[in-house]
């Protein structure tokens, strides 16, 4: 399977009404591949999308425009407006944050959806409990130890540099990234090394909130003990399993 062929499965997959995660236009996903990604077509469904929804952006210029803090609008209309010329469609709204995404990681696939159940928490006053504290061992070895939590920022550009900062800030507080970044009033980003990996990421944090959500119903979240969190994100086993489920993601 092609890494093409792989993230139209992906998206497929994302936009099946039996994962709650994407309806009509909603979502976005991409792969990295060197200094260029393969990101979604603006407009296009992810439940029914074909090779043509896909779209190839330049990682460098895509970056560039978000660090120039001139850029507004008007530039990022020139910049998709070009990308269209050469590629026959313009990238999704959000391909500027998949591009600061694999500037700040080593990710190799992004996963962008609208879980219902994500949502729900992240559209209430308590979006912390997706992020404050681990719920059960595996959903620290799938989604990690230490997710991100993004303020609601208007999509685009403004959405990008916020981001871009916080991850670094971030990197520099943990010493790597988090393998999930949830945005307020939003949705989520998973990123992984492959489209299969982000997928399955995806499906683990729409249980996780299910999970949240039924804890609240019977009386509050209870979380793990952190220093059982952090032992179940280092411990070299479980590092493995980790590892071994990237793999068994990625045939």
């Amino acid at each position: 399977m092609t890494s093409l062929d792989a993230l139209v499965d992906l998206s497929r997959r994302l936009g099946d009404p039996a994962l709650d995660a994407a309806l009509l236009g909603e979502g976005n996903t991409s792969v990295r591949d060197g200094d260029s990604m393969t990101v979604k077509a603006s407009g296009a469904v992810l439940a029914d999308a074909v090779a043509g929804d896909f779209v190839r952006v330049a990682l460098s210029a895509a970056t560039r425009l978000v660090d120039d803090p001139g850029a507004g609008d008007p530039e990022v209309d020139a910049f998709f407006s070009a990308v269209a010329a050469a590629e026959g469609r313009r990238p999704s709204v959000e391909a500027l944050l998949h591009a600061v995404i694999y500037a700040e990681t080593d990710a190799a696939a992004i996963a962008h959806a609208h879980p219902t159940a994500v949502n729900a928490l992240l559209c209430s006053v308590r979006a912390e409990l997706l992020v404050d504290g681990g719920l059960f061992p595996d959903q620290v070895v799938v989604l990690g130890a230490r997710p991100l939590l993004v303020p609601y920022v208007d999509p685009g550009v403004a959405l990008a540099r916020v981001v871009r900062d916080l991850l670094r800030e971030h990197i520099a507080r943990h010493g790597e990234p988090p393998r999930v970044i949830y945005l307020r009033n939003h949705g989520m980003f998973a990123l992984g090394a492959s489209p299969a990996e982000v997928l399955g990421m995806t499906r683990m944090a729409q249980k996780c909130a299910r999970v949240i959500l039924g804890a609240e119903a019977a009386g509050g979240v209870q979380f793990m003990p952190p220093a059982e969190v952090d032992r179940i994100d280092t411990r070299p086993d479980e590092q493995f399993r980790r590892a071994l489920l990237s793999k068994e993601a990625s045939a």
